[in-house]
C-alpha cells in the first residue's frame, strides 16, 4: 500500500460546526504578544457576561503539560517526533476540553492550535506545510476555529520581546522564525474569512480593538 492511501488528507476530514460555541485562535511567532490579547478579550467577554473558556497549546491539559515540558524544555527532540507529540497533545485536547466546551455553548479562546505546529513544524522545521496541515486536520477531527488572530511578528522584534531564558523553539536562529512567520501568512492568504492578519507591533489597546471588532461580526454572522 502507498504512503499516500494511507495517509491523512484534509479532504477527507471535514471541518465541523463549532455551534453552540465559538472558537478563537490567538496564534504568531514567539513574542507577538498572544497571551496578552488572549487576556485582554477574556476579561472583555467575561465582562459582558459570557461564558469563555481560556485554554493553551501545548499544556491545556495534564497531557499537554507534560508534553510542553518534554518538547520545549527537554532535550532534543528530533522534528517529526516533535510534529507527532504536538498533533497527540491537540488530539487529546480536543477530545477532553474544547469539544465539550464548544458543545456547552462557551467562546472558546486558545493560545495556539493546529496553525502553529503547521508554521514550525511543517515550515520551520521543513517536514512539508500541507503534509502537517493534513496530521493537525485529522488529530482535531475537523474542530478548527471559527477565527484565527494571527499576530505578525518579524523576527527581530519577537527576539527583542522573548524572556531570558527561551524554550527550544525560541532559541531557534532568526532564519527559522523568519520561516515560521512567512507560513503563518500563507495560512491565513489560503483562508481569509477565517484569518485576521494584525501587526503584532501596535499598541496591545489598538490590537484588542481590532480583533474586538472582528469577534463581534463574526459571532453576528450566521453559522
Amino acid at each position: 500500500m502507498s504512503e499516500s492511501a494511507i495517509a491523512p488528507s484534509v479532504d477527507a476530514v471535514e471541518r465541523v460546526s463549532t455551534a453552540p460555541g465559538f472558537f478563537v485562535c490567538f496564534e504568531g511567532g514567539d513574542g507577538a504578544g498572544k497571551s496578552t490579547q488572549v487576556r485582554l478579550l477574556a476579561q472583555a467577554l467575561e465582562s459582558e457576561g459570557r461564558d469563555v473558556l481560556v485554554t493553551r497549546q501545548p499544556g491545556g491539559t495534564e497531557l499537554g503539560a507534560a508534553i510542553r515540558r518534554l518538547v520545549l524544555h527537554g532535550d532534543h527532540v528530533s522534528p517529526r517526533a516533535e510534529a507527532l507529540l504536538f498533533a497527540a497533545d491537540k488530539a487529546h485536547h480536543v477530545d477532553e476540553l474544547i469539544r465539550p466546551a464548544l458543545a456547552a455553548g462557551q467562546i472558546v479562546i486558545t493560545d495556539r492550535y493546529t496553525d502553529s505546529s503547521i508554521a514550525y513544524q511543517g515550515t520551520g522545521r521543513d517536514l512539508g506545510a500541507d503534509e502537517i496541515r493534513d496530521l493537525q486536520r485529522w488529530a482535531v477531527a475537523g474542530v478548527l476555529p471559527d477565527l484565527t488572530v494571527v499576530l505578525d511578528v518579524s523576527p527581530e522584534v519577537g527576539r527583542a520581546r522573548r524572556g531570558e531564558q527561551p524554550d527550544r523553539l525560541e532559541s531557534e536562529a532568526d532564519a527559522f522564525h523568519d520561516a515560521v512567520r512567512q507560513g503563518f501568512l500563507a495560512l491565513a492568504a489560503r483562508e481569509p474569512g477565517r484569518y485576521l492578519v494584525v501587526d503584532a507591533g501596535l499598541a496591545p489597546e489598538q490590537i484588542h480593538a481590532v480583533v474586538r471588532e472582528r469577534i463581534d461580526e463574526a459571532v453576528a454572522a450566521p453559522r
